[in-house]
């Protein structure tokens, strides 16, 4: 995206799509030069407009004339290319504005990624494109292409040119866009275009997808990205574009980062993959884990519809293979039915007797051509399926064209009868015959190689439509509460003992401040207190050590439970305070916490932790000693939504115990729901707050509401979050 100096309209990036004439600037008579490879793929790919070399020392180049510098061309440049020493760009860069060439792909490296000057250098080019208005892909990129036929744009320095078709993609790696490339002629990935975008000095993943929003050539967006660049404007962009069109990505750098030693929970759960997965969570992109994957689910929604349900036909001619393809699809969510009667009476009126007929339907090794196509037919015709795999394993190498053949004409019969409501994937499992192409019609069918594959395409497409069906969205607010209050006392806290946890007190009266359902709690300094506020709160109670120093109470023996008398709090007193002495940390100590014991509900926990790049995390799971063994917890970035909240309280598995388990009431599930909400109102409004642990809160019975029983926040001096 621009900065927010200058902002741009998509009509900014046609001229790097629809150029009626490129100009390559440092374009070498050296066949080895990248400038010269660069002229020979345009040349290759048989682009429709003009091609024009820049080099001041030769007057022809592959045939074309060449121009000493821009400004010397006689006729208007939409778009040039660049590939000259980094010392020479901004000169190059002047030019282009004096000839006013609207666009610029940047090849050269030795900017940002090299540190130092190198990224001086590159805050020095940005700011000279916005002050000439120039859009700027790269540095240090590959280039790009449009396969548009009217246009057939390879503005690369690889030969290769990929199948034209409705897949746009973008790639924050040269690399990985060359292997996926070079990768769609084999697996028939027809790409509309292809933008590598090097470091992102202007045009971003974010332009283009707004730009591939409004092209009416993409149909589906693949990404490869290493980094978020400015999450909260990408989670906007990428939630309105994926409503009309799938966005499938793929992030690098899947590392544990962040963590905090001796943090909440929640940071010790968190790190920034977490944020990554729920912020495509939230704005519905599909995320892929590996290229393999990207390359398959490119392929599966690109040329297929998608299954208007989860029921899924294998037809196999071995049972092993069909066996994992059933498994794959048990364990992505999907069904494998039993075949109706009718549709296996069917069957059997071809198949030899011992064939399978149930699903997944087993055509025997042998099986020929015609019998391939009547079972392709007969499944994809029947009402009990939403789906079909196809999966062959090759008996012998001249049986491979028959049954290639008895699939197209399977499919193709019956197309005709019900349309393309079905989709349909192969499995090739045939050894020296992997690059066989199926082609129905102009209808492009994906070919995988293992039979584990397709079933994570359905799965994938089931849970896209999933997400665009959702019902609409809101962030509630909250007029009963007291934002002022909350930021006064983080205020105080911070001017009186600086960054780290808040005591007891602080942290209840924030809570109590954002109008969030606390037990009831009052904080003890000696025993005699301790005794006096029991017999207040009436038995049985729990006794707890107030400190903002020591975060893990339970692992501190600091927690006294169903505490039934005053004797039992004088001991419980005595003891947590006994092991402090022991352990030399009495000063940690501000008293105890007494509070009554709750005898109900189910445990749950809420949390929040800030992350550098994404801002706050919200994590949501069953509380108390769980949380960290299980790994039960889900995440969502704020602001949350009612939908969030909803989705992550259903979303654990523990569930089922929310919703009442062996003879148990159901819980307050809304109470739960406007916990997170107002959780995630009032850390948006406190940037200070770089922590936050609920745990547990007690989920009473339904329309009794919840509580929370403990709780702790840690602040850090800060401005307010800056999302870019």
């Amino acid at each position: 995206m621009a900065g927010p100096s200058q902002q741009y309209d998509i009509e900014s990036l046609k001229p790097f799509f629809r150029p009626r004439a490129v100009a390559v600037v440092g374009a070498s008579r050296e066949p080895a030069g990248i400038g010269h490879r660069i002229l020979e793929s345009l040349q290759g790919s048989g682009f429709t407009g003009s091609v024009i070399p820049v080099n001041p020392h030769a007057t022809k180049i592959a045939g074309l004339r060449a121009f000493p510098s821009l400004p010397a061309i006689p006729d208007p440049v939409d778009l040039a290319i660049i590939a000259v020493p980094s010392s020479l760009v901004l000169r190059i860069i002047d030019d282009c504005a004096a000839k006013k060439v609207p666009a610029v792909v940047l090849i050269t490296a030795g900017f940002a990624e090299t540190g130092g000057s190198g990224a001086s250098l590159e805050q020095q080019l940005r700011d000279r494109v916005r002050r000439h208005g120039i859009r700027l892909i790269g540095p240090n990129c590959f280039g790009l292409m449009n396969l548009d036929p009217a246009v057939r744009l390879n503005a690369t320095y690889t030969p290769i040119v990929p199948p034209a078709g409705r897949v746009a993609f973008a790639s924050e790696s040269g690399g990985v866009g060359l292997a996926v490339v070079t990768a769609a002629p084999r697996v028939r990935l027809g790409l509309s275009n292809f933008v590598s975008v090097g470091n992102h000095a202007d045009v971003s993943v974010l332009d283009l997808l707004e730009y591939w929003e409004q092209d009416d050539t993409t149909e589906v967006i693949l990404l490869y990205l290493e980094t978020i660049i400015e999450p909260r404007v990408f989670r906007l962009i990428a939630e309105r574009v994926a409503k009309k069109k799938p966005i499938i990505a793929m992030k690098a750098g899947r590392t544990l980062a962040g963590q905090s030693a001796a943090g909440s929970h929640t940071a010790a759960l968190a790190t920034n993959e977490t944020a990554v997965d729920a912020l495509f969570t939230q704005c519905g992109v599909l995320r892929a884990h590996s290229l393999d994957e990207l390359l398959a689910l490119a392929t599966g929604f690109s040329s297929q519809p998608r299954p208007a349900g989860p029921r899924v036909g294998i037809l196999t001619n071995s049972g092993g293979p069909g066996v994992l393809c059933a498994d794959s699809c048990a364990s992505e969510g999907l069904s494998v039915p039993k075949l109706s009667e009718p549709a296996q009476s069917a069957l059997a009126s071809f198949l030899p007797p011992t064939a399978a007929l149930s699903n997944p339907v087993d055509v025997i090794g042998f099986a020929t051509e015609e019998q391939h196509a009547r079972a392709i037919e007969t499944m994809l015709r029947a009402d009990d399926i939403d789906a079909l795999i196809i999966v062959h394993v090759s008996v012998r190498a001249e049986d491979n064209a028959p049954v290639a053949a008895g699939i197209i004409g399977g499919i193709r019969a019956a197309r005709q009868v019900i349309g393309r409501k079905k989709p349909v994937y192969i499995c090739w499992m045939a050894e020296g015959d992997l690059d066989r192409t199926f082609t129905v019609d102009g209808e492009t069918v994906p070919v995988y190689r293992r039979p584990e594959i397709p079933a994570g395409v359905i799965s994938h497409a089931l849970a896209y439509d999933s997400w665009r069906q959702k019902p609409a969205k809101t962030i509630p607010s909250y007029p009963h509460i007291d934002l002022a209050a909350a930021k006064a006392t983080c205020a105080k806290a911070l001017s009186q003992h600086g960054e780290g946890w808040l005591s007891a007190e602080e942290t209840y009266t924030i809570l109590a401040a954002m109008n969030l359902p606390l037990v009831q709690c009052k904080i003890a300094k000696t025993e005699e207190d301790a005794v006096t506020l029991a017999r207040e709160t009436g038995f049985p109670v729990a006794v707890k050590l107030a400190s903002h120093r020591i975060v893990h109470k339970t692992e501190s023996g600091a927690v006294r439970l169903n505490l039934q008398s005053e004797q039992d709090v004088r001991e419980a007193y005595q003891t947590i305070r006994t092991r402090l002495l022991h352990d030399r940390n009495l000063d940690a100590m501000e008293g105890v916490l007494v509070q009554p014991m709750l005898s109900a509900g189910v445990e749950v926990m809420v949390g929040m932790t800030r992350d550098r790049l994404f801002g706050p995390l919200i994590a949501f799971g069953l509380g108390g000693i769980y949380i960290e063994i299980l790994d039960d917890v889900r995440f969502r970035l704020t602001p949350l939504t009612d939908r969030d909240a909803t989705e992550m309280v259903r979303g654990i598995k523990g569930y089922r115990l929310l919703q009442g388990y062996r003879g148990q009431p159901a819980v307050d599930v809304k109470a739960i729901e406007d916990v997170l909400l107002r959780i995630s109102h009032f850390v948006e409004a406190i940037p200070e707050i770089t922590e936050l642990d609920l745990n547990p809160i007690f989920a009473l019975p339904d329309a009794q509401g919840c509580r929370i029983v403990d709780a702790r926040i840690r602040l850090e001096m800060r401005t307010a979050f800056n999302p870019s």
